[in-house]
């Protein structure tokens, strides 16, 4: 009886319009919508995903991004009524699922390997003799 009762309110909670599928190591652009007095504006917060954690209603994913030479991590929750989208620029392909070394890294080093689309496979012609 509890469950189900847990169940329906962790369904209220989840967003309606849904979740772009997105993984550790994509770099995102965050769509964050901040209130300022009684003016709300959306601020873009741009950046690679180094952590998903939890699941249901109460799901993170960290972003990371180099700010004037400064590490900058926010943690976001997925079904946060505050974001107004997520957009993937870029699928990565890494090895891990969570990618907390790149704390350390700099520069190119830190670069994440792009995820290779598959093309679809071209068609051998007959060949006319």
């Amino acid at each position: 009886m509890s469950t189900k009762l847990l169940d329906k309110i962790n369904q209220e909670q989840l967003r309606k319009e849904g979740v772009p599928a997105f993984n550790v190591g994509d770099a995102v652009r965050v769509h964050v919508k901040i209130k300022e007095g009684d003016k709300e504006r959306v601020q873009v917060f741009a950046g690679s995903v180094i952590a998903r954690d939890g699941r249901g209603a109460t799901e993170t994913f960290t972003v990371r991004r180099i700010s004037y030479g400064e590490g900058i991590e926010r943690v976001f929750p997925v079904h946060s009524p505050s974001l107004a989208r997520i957009e993937i620029e870029r699928a990565g392909r890494v090895r891990r699922a969570k990618l907390y070394y790149l704390r350390k890294l700099t520069g190119k080093a830190s670069k994440i390997e792009e995820e290779a689309v598959a093309a679809p496979a071209a068609k051998a012609a007959p060949a006319s003799a």
